[in-house]
């Protein structure tokens, strides 16, 4: 005899962009996917609906989550306008978009026996293409993907996710100092306003004030 409970996990599941990539420091790129990749089809089809668009790194339950922000509707056409603007094209009529005779192509890592990153893998590589962009997927066992994929920074993008404390301190994760080898913020994000905005609530102790803080952060 059990129980079965349901419960959010308080975490997000994201795609990490290597920010060394010209492709993906480009935020025109980023911000096209981001309408590009209908993220409640995956949570309907991955998580059978038993989850949240993520608006930023914080849950939904947490106190440092800031509800005015709605997640962007996904929107292929204003997708190919951004990626056309960054100057990816399909100029040879082939369906690939390209720039300066290369073709937007790139791997997607993610971690060997995590059904669900898989199947979103595949639903994020179908989306993608609809907007010309080829991504191939690459799954491979934990040990080596960290070892020599994430701490040597040999990747385009990877599908992972992050667990949080309750506490919404997010430097380890988000801050520039961060990203040295064997840091946690190996995508390479780097931002003076957040960096300011960590620091500064990690030196005020009154809550309020903390929330306003971290919804700077959350935007």
């Amino acid at each position: 005899r059990y129980q079965k409970f349901r419960y959010p996990s308080f975490g997000f599941t994201y795609i990490g962009y290597n920010l060394a990539d010209a492709r993906f420091a480009d935020v025109r790129i980023r911000r096209a996917f981001n309408l590009a990749i209908d993220k409640q089809a995956i949570l309907n089809g991955v998580l059978f609906g038993l989850g949240a668009v993520a608006t930023g790194p914080y849950p939904k339950e947490s106190w440092a989550y800031d509800p005015s922000i709605a997640p962007p509707a996904p929107d292929a056409a204003a997708a190919r306008r951004l990626l056309a603007e960054a100057g990816w094209e399909d100029r040879d009529g082939d369906g690939w978009l390209d720039k300066a005779g290369r073709p937007f192509s790139f791997t997607l890592l993610t971690n060997q026996g995590n059904e669900v990153r898989r199947q979103a893998a595949e639903l994020i590589q179908r989306q993608l293409r609809d907007v010309g962009v080829d991504v191939k997927i690459r799954i491979i066992e934990w040990s080596t993907f960290v070892h020599e994929f994430i701490e040597k920074r040999q990747f385009d993008a990877v599908l992972l996710a992050w667990g949080l404390g309750r506490d919404p301190d997010l430097y380890d994760l988000f801050h520039s100092s961060k990203t040295r080898p064997g840091e946690y913020n190996f995508i390479g994000y780097a931002n003076p306003a957040v960096d300011a905005l960590l620091i500064e609530g990690r030196r005020t102790f009154d809550r309020e004030a903390r929330a306003r803080i971290y919804h700077q952060v959350h935007r």
